[in-house]
């Protein structure tokens, strides 16, 4: 059955990804499990995506009962859980308004709409540039992946958006000679996931914040994959006393089901009209129903402290391997990232022989991205692989 199925993927699914040699069939807590019975400690959570684990009651019966009730409407009509979630997100956060999509890469292109609809609106004609920063990652889609600096990932695809500039991440000097009147948004995320698990220094995202102020630009944060929790605050942005304009959503909130969110203020949402961006798939009932679930689980104060602590257990436990292996290590709450002198595809594939999935942010760098559910035997059972491979 594994094999036909991994052939059967190979015949006739895309060749944009690189799958490891075994087909999960079903999933509970922290762990997966294959077609051929074998079980394995899921480090990855689909990417900061399965925040609760898999299969969470709470959110298998608010999907099942939703879907039963109303499935899909579109958005030319009201539903209560489209309403009760945009309520929430914006009673938990800096936000006046949400506009909902299904990806992370949605959200960043809505932001990037909405940037240059309000420089428009409200400076006038040519302000229309962006600034983003060298190893940053916003996502694949066009506009996304024109303030994504990765040549490999770009140069196939050009010409991209045009007015997309590039800064060094932590880097004040060089911020503020790259932010200017041009200058619609700025792009960054509090936390680096795909470049190499790199947080943000205080006064970086302070100095990014009063460049904005000053030069009328909006600051945007992709919480894409720090938000709901995952740093051991709601929002990666909290550690740093650092509010934005805009913060794009996605990941988490739907507990397994795709949606994304551009969190805006008010003065943003008044440049948006009727006809202006939209949606047909975006915050149906059911994807909602399971998102109000999580933000109502992750935004818990004993869960916010459960992932701090937590977090603090894994990078002790890192921090007792003395291994020359480990270059460094670095992160916040249960987003931790370990460089490596070495290849880390291999270390992966010993992971998966060993019975735990773990995930690359870079060539040379391990990422640790478990469920925000995770207790100190997980952790425990990880570390010991992974010394073990290690």
């Amino acid at each position: 059955m594994t094999d036909n199925i991994i052939q059967q993927e190979a015949d006739y699914v895309l060749h944009t990804y690189n799958r490891a040699p075994f087909v999960l069939a079903r999933g509970e807590g922290m762990f997966v499990t294959d077609t051929d019975g074998n079980q394995y400690l899921d480090f990855t959570s689909g990417i900061a995506v399965t925040a609760l684990g898999h299969s969470h009651p709470a959110v298998v019966a608010a999907v099942q009962e939703q879907v039963a009730t109303l499935s899909h409407v579109c958005n030319l009509y009201h539903t209560a859980p489209h309403a009760e979630l945009a309520a929430r997100l914006c009673e938990l956060s800096f936000a006046d308004k949400v506009y909902f999509c299904n990806s992370g890469g949605e959200a960043i292109e809505a932001a990037i709409k909405f940037a240059r609809k309000y420089a428009r609106t409200v400076h006038g004609p040519g302000k229309t540039e962006i600034v983003a920063f060298r190893g940053g990652f916003h996502g694949r889609t066009a506009g996304a992946l024109s303030i994504t600096d990765r040549e490999k990932y770009q140069a196939p695809f050009a010409p991209l958006l045009p007015g997309a500039h590039f800064a060094p991440f932590n880097d004040i000097e060089a911020a503020r000679k790259g932010i200017g009147p041009e200058t619609c948004a700025v792009f960054v995320e509090p936390v680096q996931g795909e470049g190499g698990v790199h947080p943000a220094d205080q006064a970086f995202l302070r100095e990014l914040r009063a460049l904005c102020d000053r030069w009328g630009a909006l600051l945007v944060f992709d919480e894409i994959q720090t938000g709901l929790g995952r740093t051991g605050k709601l929002w990666a942005h909290e550690h740093f006393d650092v509010q934005p304009d805009m913060m794009a959503l996605a990941k988490a909130l739907g507990g397994g089901l795709p949606i994304g969110a551009t969190l805006v203020t008010d003065a943003v949402a008044d440049v948006m009209h009727p006809g202006d961006h939209g949606s047909t798939f975006a915050a149906g009932p059911v994807i909602c129903r399971a998102a109000q679930v999580v933000l109502d689980v992750v935004s818990q104060p004993d869960m916010l402290d459960h992932v701090a602590e937590m977090g603090e257990y894994l990078m002790e436990h890192l921090a007792e391997f003395n291994s020359p292996r480990i270059k460094d290590v670095r992160g916040l709450g249960l987003m931790v990232g370990v460089e490596l002198d070495t290849k880390v595809f291999p270390i992966i594939d010993a992971g998966y022989e060993h019975g735990v999935m773990l995930l690359p942010a870079g060539p040379t760098v391990l990422r640790l991205l478990p469920a925000l559910i995770v207790e100190k035997e997980h952790i425990d059972q990880a570390m010991a692989v992974l010394k073990e491979i290690l």
